[in-house]
């Protein structure tokens, strides 16, 4: 089947079969390997991309899910220019990541986040980022990393 959607702000189209997991679409056929696949069953937050706005698990949203919708994954948040995008920044700037497998989809988490919710507190932060697992870095430089995302983003607005 043909699969139409606007993909990192750019109108695409590609070939798919009807049980193909949108995962799959983006890592083997559009080569967007940004988006992980670690537990394949909702539950990591690896695979976090953002349909219409909304994080959703790429590892169990079937492809055509997402026929005529935006898809936005990681490596649609830098600028044109290269420039990463605040969110992008901040974790760096905090270090907050290791072995950065569930990076991209904490990111992906924060910016919608951040989208609906430009000044969250810690325990609103929290619970929004529950369903994004990282087994390396003890949480808190993530929690730092928002937060500085969060008045980044606050400066760029001004």
């Amino acid at each position: 089947m043909k699969l139409s959607l606007k993909l990192n702000g750019r109108p695409t189209e590609v070939e798919c079969g009807a049980e193909e997991i949108l995962a799959e679409v983006l890592r083997n056929r559009l080569n967007l390997t940004g988006t992980k696949v670690s537990c394949e069953v909702q539950v990591c937050g690896a695979c976090t991309v953002l349909v219409d706005g909304l994080p959703v698990s790429a590892c169990t949203t079937l492809a055509y899910e997402a026929r005529d919708r935006s898809v936005l994954t990681i490596e649609g948040l830098a600028q044109a220019d290269g420039s990463l995008h605040p969110i992008q920044q901040a974790f760096i700037d905090e270090f907050a990541f290791q072995c950065g497998f569930c990076t991209p989809g904490m990111i992906m988490a924060t910016k919608a986040l951040l989208d609906e919710n430009p000044n969250p507190t810690d325990d609103e932060i929290i619970h929004h980022m529950d369903g994004n697992i990282c087994r390396c870095t003890g949480y808190v430089p993530i929690l730092k990393a928002i937060k500085r995302a969060s008045r980044s983003l606050k400066e760029k607005r001004k």
